[in-house]
């Protein structure tokens, strides 16, 4: 749901003022056992509005299961997320367990503030796809594992079909890999002489990943995609923005912007969710009626998106906090969401769900089959360690490469001395 959907913005805690080194108040080097009972927070971003009855009866079926406990359900608005946590973290006040995406989960957990699941409840792992627990599990922190996958998202690819027409492309023939959207986006580009494009976007670091690059070393050390295969992708880039396929607008453009461009019938190709599907319903009906349903362009494994539920090791009550959060996140609850949210659970065995398996016929739920179908081989190619600062530098380094003002393999040397640089000093 973030980056695809209800927040709409990325969660960054680096330079925020976490302090790093050890945090000793709670953490545990073992399981964690004792009584489940007393009081503990609970924090989600940006959920109330929408889903209120649903997490008011998670709260009511945990306290019921577990008599003498009781969870305090805290919804923290979208705007000024990240500025919270970190004061909380700052300030030893965060809740005892919180909803985080692995780029702030990253940033407290190097820093000693989260509870390593791996060591806190060493059966959990069973429990989650191996994709959705990887994605929580960081070499670059002691291997370990600072959030139960809450959920999952990915999206299919929207095409504009009118537009796909009217450049001479067959709309039946929907690109799947990039040398297909990219042999596509040159010839719509003969026609629409800057009037619309296929593109609508720069390559972003999930893009490097579905293209196939490497985006770190094993160890997450180190980022590597200025390798030979990232010059590659960005090259393809700049032959695309010299033929016209990519627009100098959009050299800074972010995914707000793209997805207006979408709807406002500019772009033939948009990589979604089935959030979008609904925007386009009620608030671009003209789009909506011309939109084509494929899957993700990759060359590589498709790309996810995950949420967890991590759990603070300043947790004075860290039983209940464990106990919750493996609630929170057990394969019926996750089903449960799914079913009131497009997002995809994390746990195994749940895919199978005819929910997920059976297009009912309508466009949403064909989309949600699509999707699912994707989450099984799918990764999450967000290195968690990839902080704002790194995202932007990227933009810049890969706009300037566009332009011609340097090299595409000089703009990913320099965009990777960055972000090592960075890394180093985190």
């Amino acid at each position: 749901m973030r980056r695809l959907g209800i927040a709409g913005a990325i969660l960054v805690l680096a330079g925020c003022g976490v302090g790093g080194g050890d945090d000793s108040g709670g953490g545990t080097d073992g399981p964690v056992d004792g009584k489940v009972a007393g009081s503990i927070t609970f924090q989600t971003w940006n959920l109330k509005g929408n889903y209120a009855g649903y997490f008011t009866g998670l709260v009511a079926a945990f306290e019921k299961e577990h008599p003498g406990t009781k969870v305090k359900w805290i919804d923290q608005p979208a705007d000024g997320y990240s500025e919270k946590l970190s004061a909380d973290a700052a300030a030893g006040t965060l809740p005892d367990v919180m909803d985080l995406g692995p780029e702030a989960g990253y940033t407290l957990a190097g820093a000693g503030k989260l509870l390593d699941i791996a060591k806190a409840d060493p059966a959990a792992k069973a429990d989650f796809l191996p994709a959705a627990w990887n994605a929580m599990t960081w070499p670059g922190i002691d291997g370990g594992t600072y959030g139960y996958p809450f959920y999952l998202n990915t999206g299919p690819s929207f095409f504009n079909t009118a537009l796909m027409t009217k450049a001479g492309l067959d709309p039946k023939n929907l690109p799947k890999t990039y040398g297909e959207l990219f042999t596509q986006a040159e010839k719509m580009a003969g026609s629409a002489k800057g009037a619309y494009s296929m593109l609508g976007r720069t390559p972003v670091i999930e893009t490097f990943g579905t293209y196939g690059v490497e985006l770190m070393d094993k160890d997450a050390t180190a980022f590597t995609f200025n390798s030979a295969k990232g010059v590659e992708l960005l090259t393809r880039y700049k032959e695309l923005y010299d033929a016209g396929a990519l627009t100098e607008d959009i050299l800074n453009e972010k995914q707000v912007g793209e997805v207006d461009k979408f709807k406002a019938g500019e772009l033939g190709w948009l990589p979604g969710s089935a959030y979008n599907l609904a925007d386009f319903k009620k608030n671009a009906p003209d789009i909506y009626r011309s939109v084509a349903i494929g899957p993700i362009v990759a060359d590589a494994a498709p790309n996810m998106y995950i949420e967890s539920l991590a759990v603070s090791s300043r947790t004075g009550n860290a039983a209940t906090a464990v106990a919750f959060a493996k609630f929170a996140t057990n394969r019926a609850n996750q089903l449960a969401f799914a079913h009131r949210a497009a997002i995809f659970p994390a746990t195994q065995n749940t895919l199978d769900d005819p929910y997920f398996t059976k297009d009912d016929g309508t466009d949403e739920g064909r989309v949600r089959v699509e999707a699912a179908a994707q989450i099984g081989r799918a990764v999450v190619y967000w290195p968690p360690a990839f902080s704002q600062a790194m995202v932007d530098e990227l933009r810049e380094q890969v706009a300037l490469a566009l332009k011609g003002e340097k090299s595409p393999k000089q703009a990913l040397d320099d965009t990777v001395a960055f972000c090592n640089d960075k890394l180093r000093r985190a």
